[in-house]
């Protein structure tokens, strides 16, 4: 039986050897080619570097998506693109971004398009208002689906914007602001002097307000001097990074000026478009990826400075008086007819925005339940309430 099995065995060693032979000779061909793909394209001419700037300062946890998202890209590399960050104002001020990567000063930066509203309004539908009830995920959905990216691209061009852009990171709602004391009617906003950007510029004007644009690292030094008498940026840990609950102890949670909005990552279209197919590949995955992770980054951070600012700051929070949010929605149609009415690209992605909303918003309340039913039987907490 011995024999037997010796016999019968011999050939099935020559077939492995056989085939352990052309396994690795296919294996030393398969390297041959991957060294001959792409990268050799990166290596052949050493890794790309390139150099980004962040709209952020370094406190802010914007910066850190920004550091999170090149990460991704230098990990996915290999290091044959390396992304560096710098935060805002280490090459050029946070609202010089768009010019300085058009003109290549910067190879790239992360910031937000209300930052470049003053090149063209229409930039600042993708980031301002009510977006027809849409949720950041679902305005990022009509952007990659229903039409935005085109006539984003449409919009830099007709700037003469040598940038290739991304739409990422969806945001949360953000506060309506933080003020003195609790803003309980629409007539509390006369002659209040805010801060905000983008086309909610054109809203709390319209409101009443006295409005400055700044950035976020001079906002809170702007309400310290009694500059401001109120201020929005964002969200829980940013607000709390940047100092809000050192100058204010009140924050009106829940606004429709900025109810959608999302970050940008571009980059010099020349440089991107020089990069192989294979980096460019890496980069519009990592933008995504980069993406889903900032929205849960956010959840976990969002919420733990919420509380926070509660317990260890001793901020209030109240929620915007739902007749102040019916007039944001009627303010911002009057605005919206008058952009219209002079700025065709305007009108172009305003209509586009609205028909998506429409089939998206009809489908989203439909289907998904209501969670503050879930919230109070589970935790039996109502939500925050304006004091007068």
């Amino acid at each position: 039986m011995r024999n037997r099995i010796k016999k019968s065995t011999a050939p099935q060693e020559q077939n492995g050897a056989s085939r352990r032979k052309f396994l690795s000779g296919a294996a030393a061909g398969t390297a041959a080619a991957a060294t001959m793909g792409f990268p050799a394209i990166a290596r052949a001419q050493g890794p790309i570097n390139f150099r980004f700037q962040s709209t952020w300062p370094t406190v802010d946890i914007f910066h850190e998506f920004a550091l999170d998202f090149a990460k991704k890209i230098n990990d996915m590399t290999g290091g044959d693109l390396k992304i560096e960050v710098l935060p805002a104002g280490a090459v050029v001020p946070a609202f010089g971004l768009l010019d300085a990567v058009s003109k290549g000063t910067l190879d790239g930066g992360h910031g937000v398009l209300g930052y470049n509203y003053g090149k063209q309004n229409a930039l600042a539908l993708f980031s301002s208002g009510p977006a027809f009830g849409m949720d950041a995920n679902m305005v990022l959905a009509w952007h990659k689906y229903g039409g935005g990216k085109e006539l984003l691209a449409k919009l830099y061009d007709a700037i003469g914007g040598n940038v290739v852009s991304f739409l990422t990171g969806p945001m949360p709602t953000q506060p309506f602001g933080w003020f003195k004391k609790p803003i309980t009617k629409t007539e509390d906003l006369k002659g209040l002097k805010f801060r905000t950007n983008g086309l909610a510029i054109d809203l709390f004007t319209e409101m009443g307000a006295a409005v400055n644009a700044l950035p976020g690292g001079e906002i809170v030094p702007a309400l310290d001097r009694g500059l401001l008498d109120g201020a929005e940026f964002n969200n829980a840990a940013s607000d709390r990074a940047l100092g809000f609950p050192d100058v204010s102890k009140v924050c009106m949670l829940q606004s429709f000026h900025q109810a959608s909005e999302t970050f940008e990552i571009m980059f010099n279209k020349d440089k991107y478009n020089a990069l192989p197919t294979q980096l460019k590949a890496i980069v519009d995955n990592a933008v995504e990826a980069s993406s889903a992770d900032m929205s849960w980054k956010a959840v976990d951070r969002y919420s733990q400075d919420y509380q926070r600012l509660q317990k260890e700051d001793g901020v209030k929070f109240y929620k915007t008086p739902d007749t102040i949010l019916q007039q944001q929605l009627v303010v911002w149609d009057q605005i919206v007819a008058k952009k219209a009415e002079t700025n065709p690209l305007f009108k172009e992605i305003d209509a586009s925005q609205r028909a998506f909303a429409a089939r998206a918003m009809a489908w989203d309340m439909d289907t998904n339940n209501n969670r503050r039913m879930a919230y109070n039987h589970y935790f039996g907490r109502k939500a925050p309430q304006a004091k007068s």
